[in-house]
């Protein structure tokens, strides 16, 4: 089993929690919204970290991408921000990025976990400071013989 760590909309402030609730993941994906390179540097001592850029990073840094790709244990997942589709929803994501079976996003801060025509769509909601009434929180995807899972988890304030 791979277990790998989702987190989005950090806006500059990782709360001390994320390292709890991300122990122990091979890789943590970070959907946008990073807003400072520390951010990556301090979720690095949890696991290597691939991030994505979204509408308040600088999309020149090195270190965030438009989209990342992974693939595990046969499982295809594809990692964007969302906000290139205007307002992002579970199926206009899955319309936009065909032929994947997991697709992370943040942007809107609302955790969700949906499953649209057989591919999982996880937003694991905004992990920085609390906006829109919205309780901070990350996700944690499992990959078990090509089999996928998602769970969130909301982090004390």
């Amino acid at each position: 089993m791979t277990e790998i760590g989702l987190i989005s909309d950090t806006h500059g402030l990782l709360r001390p929690s994320v390292h709890e609730a991300l122990a122990g993941v091979s890789m943590i994906l970070h959907a946008g919204d990073v807003c400072g390179e520390t951010i990556l540097d301090e979720l690095a001592v949890i696991a290597p970290v691939r991030a994505v850029f979204g509408n308040c990073d600088a999309t020149w840094l090195p270190e965030l991408a438009a989209e990342h790709v992974v693939e595990i244990e046969g499982v295809r997942i594809h990692v964007s921000h969302g906000h290139e589709v205007g307002h992002p929803t579970a199926e206009r994501l899955v319309a936009r990025y065909p032929g994947f079976d997991v697709l992370v996003y943040g942007h809107t801060h609302v955790q969700r976990i949906e499953r649209v025509d057989g591919v999982l769509v996880v937003n694991p909601g905004a992990a920085g400071a609390r906006r829109f009434d919205l309780s901070p929180s990350v996700a944690r995807l499992r990959v078990k013989a090509g089999q996928v899972t998602a769970t969130l988890i909301d982090l004390p304030e």
